[in-house]
């Protein structure tokens, strides 16, 4: 006897369901992916205190590292209103004070749950090294005044302290290698490389004060004293760096002033470097007080000093070659000026900060041959001033000073660091690379994120999402099957 047709709708809806719960069964034994959560952010702070200003930059990275060192992108850079903290002598907490108003801005960029946990450190470079040479107790009390002040703020205060000269030409190299991938790399398959070290770039900076030469020679470095060793990414490199105290724009500038004084000492000045038609009254004392300076003012002169400028670009570059010493380093090919140690020039050179800023006024960043670069600096410095000055509204501060910044970068690019016309493509002037700015502190904030211990990514266990939804309908389409399998058990069979 066959089956009634309310047994046979009830066997079917029973199979229905059997089969339905076997199949989510089934896809409940689908092996689950370990994904990792959002990583926390984490943010530090670094004061960058030059020798004419201060800036303030931002930097956040995930909490999970890259092989021992943050993952590191700029969330602020914050320019401090007002001259160098070494220009606060007379006032020291108002250098403290001067650092408040960047400050504020980046606290309102991090969390206030993240205050406690972001380190900030404050690094005075050549301004505060000379200060420190003229008057130590000056020094001091600046960097007490500035140790007060963001010791009371709610991040974590490391310090503030003074720079060593090779730390920022360290640090430098490390962020121009950062900002153009060539410490490490996000690769089109979702991995973290290391790319070949030929593709390392040597780094040149600039500032008020000081200048540096940065960069990873083809041979041993003979000079220990030159060389700087790290550990970044989970690899180790030494670099050849060295820092030239009293060879930035404004020492140079000055230094020039005093040796041009002292050659021709006169109530009137004829300032070769100084377009045709400029004249200024300069004080005469302050000429001499820096610790750049080693020699006295001459008795005869007044106090006040007439300077004219005469716009003769062969008398200024003479002049400026007065400030090296080039015949220490006659004949050896490991030697850059002054005696001091440098090995032979390798590969590309990325140039910053006033290098950058000179060369982008005189539209130089282009990649121009070296006797373009000669030409074109040559005939600016021929310029009548009244004519610069009606082509460049606004920037009387600097302008001036082009000419003379301009030939004295290239007789220290070239017969200083003794890049030559073959070499000379290598360089570029630039501001940024990768679009992070060029300087120290991110460097310096790469290595530091070494020290701070990486956070284990939270994990969680899961299944992609058609699965997911496979899973789901299923188990649905069970449980209808079931209920519905009871119900025709209950009412329907028992009619």
């Amino acid at each position: 006897m066959g089956l009634s047709r309310k047994e046979q709708v009830f066997l079917a809806i029973l199979g229905a369901s059997g089969v339905s719960g076997l199949t989510a069964l089934i896809l409940l034994l689908v092996e689950a992916t370990s994904v990792l959560l959002p990583t926390d952010i984490k943010f530090g702070i670094v004061f960058d205190a030059g020798s004419s200003h201060t800036s303030l930059f931002l930097y956040q990275w995930p909490a999970d590292k890259e092989n021992g060192t943050g993952v590191v992108s700029q969330a602020l850079a914050c320019q401090v209103e007002g001259p160098g903290i070494s220009s606060y002598t007379s006032d020291p907490a108002q250098a403290g004070e001067s650092l408040q108003g960047c400050l504020e801005e980046a606290l309102v960029l991090i969390p206030e749950a993240q205050h406690r946990k972001t380190p900030m450190f404050l690094g005075a470079t050549a301004g505060m090294r000379l200060l420190r040479q003229k008057n130590s107790s000056q020094a001091r009390d600046i960097f007490a005044a500035v140790t007060q002040v963001l010791g009371q703020s709610p991040v974590d205060f490391w310090g503030a302290e003074l720079l060593a000269g090779q730390d920022e030409g360290a640090f430098g190299w490390i962020t121009v290698n950062y900002g153009l991938e060539t410490l490490v790399k996000y690769s089109f398959t979702g991995e973290w490389i290391q790319p070949p070290e030929e593709t390392l770039v040597g780094a040149l900076d600039m500032g008020g004060a000081s200048t540096q030469i940065t960069f990873v020679p083809g041979g041993p470095i003979l000079d220990k004293s030159t060389q700087a060793d790290f550990r970044l990414y989970g690899s180790n490199y030494s670099v050849y760096t060295h820092s030239y105290l009293c060879f930035g724009r404004d020492q140079m500038l000055n230094r020039l002033l005093v040796g041009l004084v002292q050659s021709r000492p006169a109530a009137l000045l004829r300032h070769p470097c100084y377009l045709s038609g400029y004249q200024t009254t300069l004080a005469l004392a302050p000429l001499y007080e820096s610790p750049c300076v080693h020699t006295t003012t001459p008795p005869s002169l007044p106090q006040n000093l007439t300077v004219e400028g005469t716009g003769n670009p062969g008398a200024c570059v003479s002049a400026i070659r007065e400030l090296f010493n080039f015949s220490s380093c006659q004949g050896q090919e490991d030697c850059a000026f002054d005696g001091i140690y440098q090995p032979p020039l390798k590969g590309k050179f990325y140039a910053f900060s006033n290098f950058y800023h000179t060369f982008h006024f005189l539209n130089l960043t282009s990649g121009q041959s070296l006797s373009t670069v000669n030409t074109t600096i040559w005939e600016f410095c021929q310029r009548p001033w009244k004519l610069v000055e009606a082509s460049y509204p606004g920037q009387d501060r600097w302008l001036r000073d082009y000419c003379a910044s301009g030939l004295y970068i290239l007789t220290l690019l070239h017969e200083g660091y003794r890049f030559s016309e073959e070499t000379w493509p290598s360089l570029e002037f630039r501001k940024q690379a990768g679009g992070v700015d060029i300087g120290w502190t991110l460097g310096y904030m790469l290595n530091l994120t070494g020290m701070i211990p990486a956070d284990a990514p939270a994990q969680l266990w899961a299944v992609s999402y058609g699965v997911w939804v496979a899973k789901v309908v299923f188990m649905v389409l069970t449980l209808v099957a079931v209920v519905g399998a009871a119900l025709v058990q209950l009412f329907w069979l028992q009619d």
